[in-house]
């Protein structure tokens, strides 16, 4: 059983950033797919931002040019860089990890919220 833990929200200001953190309990090799989602009060969970095994990366359209997704395989950790953070951007931030073989896990989740 693969545990993700996600840290690094908290409440910030319009304009601001944050560093999401997933870091994960066991090895990344066999992972194919790491995402980010959220899932804001009264809304359905969306994909916020993906990277795959190669390194590939793609982003839901209301946070390109905002979010940065990487990932460090020696560290099993996946980061989520928001910037210019909006209103718009409140909810809880989730991590996913997808495998090979089609396992899927994820974290229990990590609220940011943007607020003056």
């Amino acid at each position: 059983q693969v545990q993700l833990v996600e840290s690094g929200g908290g409440l910030v200001q319009p304009g601001g950033s944050l560093r999401l953190s997933c870091a994960a309990s066991r090895s990344m090799f066999s992972v194919n797919v790491m995402g980010w989602y959220r899932q804001a009060p009264g809304k359905q969970r969306e994909l916020v931002a993906a990277i795959t095994r190669s390194g590939s990366t793609n982003y839901a359209d209301s946070v390109k040019g905002r979010f940065t997704i990487s990932r460090d395989n020696a560290k099993n950790t996946v980061y989520l860089q928001m910037n210019s953070l909006k209103p718009e951007d409140t909810a809880v931030y989730y991590c996913k990890r997808s495998d090979y073989g089609g396992m899927d896990y994820w974290g229990k989740g990590t609220l940011v919220t943007v607020s003056s």
